[in-house]
């Protein structure tokens, strides 16, 4: 370990910089000269820190450490401000090595460097924290590269600092006294003789209650957003209810509820939902209890060809409108057949798979992405990590939209590249091969079993003849061609990070898959029926 100390210096009355500074911001580079030798080993550190120190961020968290840079604390520029490095690997040096120490700043007025074989796990916590044994141990680990545990000890660390103590950040305010706002004589913004203006709701409207002379507040806001004078709340939540479960509002668009928009269909039936909304005490999972065990929402979505002519877009409510999953719900569907969709609910973000340089036009800064290895992988669409303007490439396919301004209603496409994402992301191939494993281990033992298996899982029906046929006859081709290519079920193996515990090279394994992949890859399995 390196340990680089900035001393306070009488010379520079009592600081630890030269002249009038306050903070600094240290980039420590090591390189060591073996004697005798004229090359030159450029050392490496996977860890370091400071006591004192500015905190930095990245991307809402706050920078781990000190590892590419140090920003001394402009709180501490009397005190002696300690920064510990640990190599990677550590090396062993012998007489007559030079250990060359670069920092790219002159704006240090004393400082002092040492070396030490050995180095505390936490370089300031209290010597007392961890007993002797545990000292020992973690001393012994970080010491010898030459171990497996080494990297293992660097690989858990490093997870253990990414917990960050089971905190995780929040965007929060600071309540202070709001600004003046006033009518702007002629719409000059730097003219303040304008009258102050009041925070109300437009004149026509029904005015909030008052209590006593205070200017009102967001709470006062909120409060008449939901008073039972007003209706308009209670109506646009149950609209926006109903198009989630039948792909249109009972009045469109869902974003323009009022006169410039389409009159609702059924206005008694958004009139009752809005009433019983608000008399449930705006119970969400009521009104959705309501919905979902209508005869309304029971119906086939069988097309009426003897209304098409008269009600083309179904606004009689005669049928089920078919509709295509979200895009987050494509891929929670696909997980949840393979049997590994994880259920959890709320925590960070996860992060999928994502192709390779997918972020190698972003920068400020630039940044890798690393895709979770645990049963994070597999958590819902609703928690994958959303990178603005980069979009993760599966949910951008099927119509995510970017969330940089609101989105109420969804542009639905239909392209080719949404076919190929089904065949050839991750994911789905992953949840084909689980798939797969399953059909092989249940009982079904025939082909059409299988198949028959197959479809009653993932599209809740039995087989069609034609298509029992169809699959049969390209199950059939899938195993000829993997006699001839007998690598292919490996490398089938490989995607993902689901174990397996069939045979890396069985034929039936790598032939399931192809079909499970073409059964996944069908319009039914991402429609809503």
């Amino acid at each position: 370990a390196l340990r680089l100390e900035l001393l306070p210096h009488e010379k520079h009355d009592g600081s630890i910089f030269r002249g009038k500074r306050t903070t600094a911001n240290l980039q420590v580079s090591a390189s060591l000269r073996r004697a005798g030798e004229t090359n030159v080993t450029k050392l490496a550190f996977y860890h370091a820190d400071a006591n004192h120190k500015e905190t930095r961020y990245a991307n809402g968290y706050e920078v781990i450490g000190i590892t590419d840079g140090w920003k001394t604390s402009s709180a501490h520029t009397k005190q002696k401000n300690t920064g510990v490095w640990l190599l990677d690997p550590p090396i062993k040096a012998s007489e007559g090595d030079t250990l060359v120490l670069s920092l790219k700043t002159n704006e240090i007025g004393c400082l002092r460097v040492s070396v030490s074989p050995i180095a505390r796990e936490n370089f300031f916590a209290n010597p007392d924290a961890t007993s002797k044994a545990e000292d020992a141990r973690s001393w012994f680990i970080s010491t010898v590269p030459d171990t497996n545990a080494f990297t293992e000890y660097k690989k858990l660390r490093h997870e253990f600092l990414e917990c960050r103590d089971g905190k995780s950040p929040t965007v929060v305010t600071v309540a202070w006294k709001p600004e003046s706002t006033r009518v702007l004589p002629r719409g000059n913004w730097q003219d303040e003789s304008g009258e102050i203006v009041q925070p109300l709701p437009p004149h026509f409207l029904p005015q909030p209650r008052r209590e006593g002379t205070n200017s009102m507040t967001r709470l006062d806001l909120a409060k008449w957003l939901v008073a039972p004078e007003n209706p308009l709340t209670a109506r646009t939540a149950v609209n926006r209810f109903w198009k989630q479960f039948f792909g249109a509002g009972l009045a469109n668009p869902v974003d323009d509820l009022g006169l410039q928009g389409e009159p609702p269909s059924h206005p008694e039936l958004l009139d009752w939902l809005a009433v019983e909304f608000l008399e449930s005490g705006w119970n969400v999972k009521h009104i959705v209890g309501l919905i979902v065990t209508s005869s309304t929402y029971k119906q086939s979505s069988q097309l009426r060809r003897e209304l098409l002519e008269h009600d083309p877009d179904n606004k009689s409510l005669a049928w089920q409108n078919p509709r295509r999953l979200d895009a987050e719900f494509v891929r929670d569907n696909a997980l949840a057949i393979a049997g590994l969709l994880n259920p959890e609910i709320g925590g960070p973000s996860a992060h999928p798979y994502q192709p390779g340089g997918y972020y190698v036009n972003l920068q400020f800064p630039d940044r890798d992405y690393v895709a979770d290895k645990d049963e994070r992988q597999y958590r819902r669409g609703l928690y994958a990590h959303w990178q603005r303007t980069f979009l993760q490439p599966m949910l951008a396919n099927f119509d995510a939209p970017s969330r940089e301004e609101c989105a109420a209603i969804r542009t639905v496409s239909n392209t080719p590249q949404q076919a190929l994402t089904l065949l050839n992301d991750p994911t789905f191939v992953e949840a084909a091969r689980v798939f797969a494993e399953k059909l092989l281990r249940s009982p079904a033992k025939s082909d059409e079993e299988r198949l028959n298996a197959a479809f009653q899982r993932a599209l809740g029906r039995t087989i069609k003849k034609a298509e029992r046929a169809s699959l049969k006859k390209f199950l059939a081709a899938q195993r000829e061609h993997l006699r001839s290519d007998k690598e292919e079920p490996a490398k089938i193996q490989k995607v993902g990070i689901a174990p397996s515990e069939m045979d890396s090279h069985s034929l039936e394994l790598g032939a399931w898959t192809s079909v499970c992949r073409v059964v996944l890859n069908l319009h039914e399995v991402i429609t809503i029926y």
